[in-house]
């Protein structure tokens, strides 16, 4: 029996779990998307500005910024150009990396990811808060947080 295969008819596959997973992140990610809670932000500005509000420092480098986007490096160094524009973030050499830039929120930025934030969370508390009891919650969180660990244990596939 494959890992993809139910094993009874109580347990889900592998494939059901992420999609039920997946689904419900995108259901979410829709209505946050919609909500006016942005501001001068768009969503994906926003995860960048709290990506590195949560690094030490307020700061990454651009590799590392894309490590943890979904977008691509390029699109990546657009939108860093554009939110460096509007002197939320700014681009400063890396110390001992003649080659390195890091890119490092300013006190506009970190005062606009900090408003934003609060606007995010109250409207997070309300999508999933009201979903979900505590203890689902506490699950949940187990559950995505052994997912994303695990993976770095898990070989690729070796496609032919």
């Amino acid at each position: 029996m494959s890992r993809g295969e139910d094993r009874d008819d109580e347990a889900p596959t592998a494939v059901a779990a992420w999609e039920s997973l997946f689904r419900a992140q995108v259901a979410v990610l829709r209505r946050l998307g919609r909500d006016p809670i942005w501001g001068e932000v768009s969503f994906r500005e926003y995860d960048v500005l709290y990506t590195l509000r949560i690094r030490p420092g307020c700061c990454a480098r651009l590799r590392e910024l894309a490590a943890s986007s979904l977008l691509t490096q390029p699109s990546l160094s657009r939108m860093v150009e554009r939110l460096e524009e509007r002197s939320l973030v700014e681009r400063r050499p890396v110390p001992d990396d003649a080659r390195g830039t890091l890119v490092v929120l300013t006190d506009a930025g970190m005062r606009l990811v900090t408003t934003v934030g609060r606007r995010h969370a109250e409207a997070i508390d309300a999508y999933v808060g009201e979903a979900l009891e505590p203890s689902e919650r506490a699950a949940l969180r187990t559950l995505t947080e052994k997912l994303r660990a695990a993976q770095g244990q898990i070989p690729d596939l070796a496609r032919g």
